[in-house]
């Protein structure tokens, strides 16, 4: 490589092609460290667990009326905090509680889908709403991270 002569375009595109062929050929398992290490990024989160879905109302809800809801609320909590939603067609709504201001990222299995700020009072719309499963991952002004279970539309 130190003697290429750059005014030669000839020997740069082949000294690009074999850097691009060298490219393709990282280790399986180099790959799959770099995943595994990704995957460690919210390790520090507090992981919050659903308690309650809306959804699970299915058979009271038949009994009393003739139409589903258009609605879906989900509450998720961990120790010290709980993160309550509402699932409507246009957005994700949601307050923090205890209340306090940060942001919102939902997370699907391609990385990130769509992000809000929290406001004060704890409330947040995130758009547009994620059309595949997705995560929260509620970052408070405090430094506290919390990561809600998995959410299907």
């Amino acid at each position: 490589m130190a003697d290429l002569d750059w005014n030669d375009d000839e020997q740069m595109i082949e000294a690009l092609r074999d850097a691009l062929a060298s490219a393709d050929e990282v280790p399986t398992a180099f790959v799959e460290a770099g995943k595994a290490a990704f995957s460690w990024r919210t390790i520090d989160a507090e992981l919050a667990a659903l308690t309650y879905d809306s959804a699970w109302d299915t058979l009271d809800a038949l009994a009393i009326r003739s139409e589903s809801a258009i609605l879906r609320s989900l509450t998720f909590a961990s120790d010290g905090w709980t993160v309550e939603l509402e699932l409507t067609p246009d957005a994700v709504l949601g307050q923090l509680d205890p209340p306090e201001a940060g942001t919102v990222t939902a997370r699907g299995e391609g990385g990130k889908l769509a992000t809000a700020d929290i406001d004060d009072l704890g409330f947040f719309a995130l758009r547009p709403v994620p059309t595949s499963p997705y995560r929260l991952v509620c970052t408070a002004a405090s430094g506290t991270t919390i990561l809600t279970g998995w959410i299907t539309p």
